[in-house]
């Protein structure tokens, strides 16, 4: 009896420790991204020895690259975090502009995870088009911006206020906070890490907590979330250097005072309805708007719904 009971337990103890060896490798690679590789093949294109190497491993995925379909005058710009990582991103100044009306304020944008500026580009068109500067940012690690460790949204907060800051210093005082998925649940990162003032904020899809992110990223594998989850969550933020349970969008909400709009996918199958509404909830700002999109998932709801994502956008702004 003991011999068997001696065999479980290391048959348990093997397992334990393979499964965390896999979590380190695939939180890694979840963080980190790379110069000239290709990107990654679909499940259905690998064979077996590939297959077995991503689960095991996972996969290296590319640095995003900026390809310019920009469609209106920009010039690119550069400015320095507090960490002296460089960023980069597009600048669209509607005053240059004849065929524009008289100058309202500036739209800040950040980009989702593996993304970069040129993802942004309709909406940065439909914000220049609605009479507003636009400042459209790579993030850190991705597009031209320097790095290749991306921490999911912990320290990019300083690229946040390094965009804040390049804005204010031309003197804007109407300064309006857009993000995506990462982008968005980073802006909440800034805003508590900074006590950042914008006039007004957009945040679209934005994660509730990393945990969650990290489910949802399984979701969308058809893995389990848990342990998963919270495994690729501890290994993710040891690798860091902090403690990532802490790091949750939702509490950050509730240092935010000024006028929020909230926007989610109904079929979004990365962020919950529930983190959505807890968001919502938890925003400290007396004037608050939550919108959902019936036809939308884990995407641009600009370009799924145009026209609705045009009228509530616009009229937000408006307000």
């Amino acid at each position: 009896m003991n011999k068997w009971l001696k065999r479980i337990g290391y048959t348990l103890l093997v397992l334990f420790i393979l499964l965390n060896v896999m979590t380190v490798f695939q939180a890694y690679k979840f963080t980190h991204f790379y110069d000239n590789v290709p990107k990654p093949k679909k499940p259905n294109e690998m064979n077996v020895g590939e297959k077995i190497s991503s689960i095991f491993f996972g996969v290296k995925y590319p640095k995003s690259k900026v390809e310019d379909s920009l469609l209106v005058p920009h010039e690119t710009v550069s400015f320095k975090a507090e960490d002296s990582l460089k960023l980069e991103g597009w600048y669209l100044d509607s005053q240059k502009d004849d065929t524009i009306k008289p100058h309202i304020g500036t739209v800040i944008m950040f980009h989702g995870h593996g993304s970069c500026r040129s993802g942004m580009i309709k909406e940065a068109e439909a914000f220049y088009e609605m009479g507003w500067n636009v400042l459209m940012v790579d993030f850190r690690a991705h597009g031209n911006s320097e790095g290749n460790t991306c921490t999911i949204g912990y320290k990019e907060s300083k690229d946040v206020k390094a965009a804040y800051d390049f804005i204010e210093a031309k003197k804007e005082k109407n300064i309006v906070l857009w993000g995506i998925s990462l982008g968005a649940s980073t802006i909440l990162k800034g805003m508590s890490d900074y006590n950042l003032k914008p006039s007004k904020i957009i945040l679209e899809m934005p994660f509730g907590s990393l945990q969650n992110a990290c489910e949802g990223r399984l979701n969308i594998m058809h893995l389990p979330g848990e342990p998963l989850a919270a495994m690729l969550t501890f290994w993710g933020g040891i690798e860091q250097g902090y403690w990532a349970f802490y790091h949750k969008p939702w509490d950050y909400a509730t240092k935010v005072n000024c006028p929020v709009l909230l926007q989610w996918g109904i079929n979004d199958p990365r962020v919950t309805e529930e983190e959505t509404n807890h968001i919502f909830k938890n925003l400290a700002s007396h004037q608050k708007t939550l919108i959902k999109y019936v036809h939308c998932g884990h995407e641009s709801l600009y370009k799924k719904e145009t026209e609705k994502w045009n009228k509530t956008v616009g009229d937000f702004l408006k307000q």
